[in-house]
């Protein structure tokens, strides 16, 4: 039901209009950087959360041949509509519906991996890690605790580490939980196996005015052993 819910919600932003003309993100370019200095500049990957293509066709344009993924099929159908040529390699769906045991040299995930309760997050990362062949390379953008939440929630847990989740009480995921990873909680998903390739690092960015304070979120790249 939360993933239906998820992927209805976002539907509705999509076909609303969400990220139409925006640039893609700043770590856009750090990945490509990264794939080109440890060989993998036309490489394939899979790309979770590809969306509507903000961050999907420019990583594609410098050289990356990417499967996209997305739970919102209004998304797809956009990113499709938008780069034709490449409608054979968007998939409709979350991890379940890629082939079993299929594996990437890159696996590319921008702020997707926070969807749901810390259980929930840690559970798509530790999957998507599964998807992720060793010697490649795991790069994920995600929400960071420092994060002025907006607009109105309620916190459903908190934890030691400093990590903390919330329940949406209006707005675009109105009902939805969102979790926000302290930089130890994260550090520690990626303890055992891999080698920091971009150190994690803390991005902040503040809010249009029709929001108050800023969004931050850790950016970093690994590389599996």
């Amino acid at each position: 039901m939360a993933d239906r819910a998820a992927a209805a919600a976002w539907d509705a932003e999509y076909a609303a209009g969400r990220y139409r003309g925006e640039p893609p993100v700043g770590f856009v370019a750090d990945i490509v950087a990264a794939a080109r200095a440890h060989g993998l500049g036309a490489a394939e990957g899979l790309y979770i959360g590809c969306g509507s293509g903000r961050n999907y066709v420019p990583l594609v344009e410098a050289g990356l041949d990417l499967v996209g993924l997305d739970i919102s099929g209004t998304a797809i159908d956009q990113l499709a509509a938008r780069r034709p040529d490449r409608r054979a390699s968007l998939v409709h769906g979350d991890l379940a519906a890629l082939p079993p045991g299929r594996t990437w040299p890159l696996v590319i995930g921008i702020q997707v991996f926070q969807h749901g309760c810390r259980a929930d997050a840690h559970a798509h990362v530790r999957a998507a890690q599964q998807r992720l062949r060793p010697g490649g390379m795991f790069c994920l953008r995600v929400n960071a605790v420092g994060t002025d939440v907006w607009p109105a929630h309620e916190t459903t847990e908190t934890r030691p580490d400093g990590g903390f989740t919330v329940r949406y009480l209006e707005g675009p995921k109105d009902g939805l939980q969102v979790h926000f990873y302290s930089g130890a909680e994260l550090d520690a998903l990626f303890y055992d196996g891999y080698t920091p390739v971009l150190t994690r690092r803390l991005h902040s960015t503040p809010r249009t005015p029709a929001g108050p304070g800023q969004w931050s979120q850790w950016e970093a790249i690994w590389r599996r052993h």
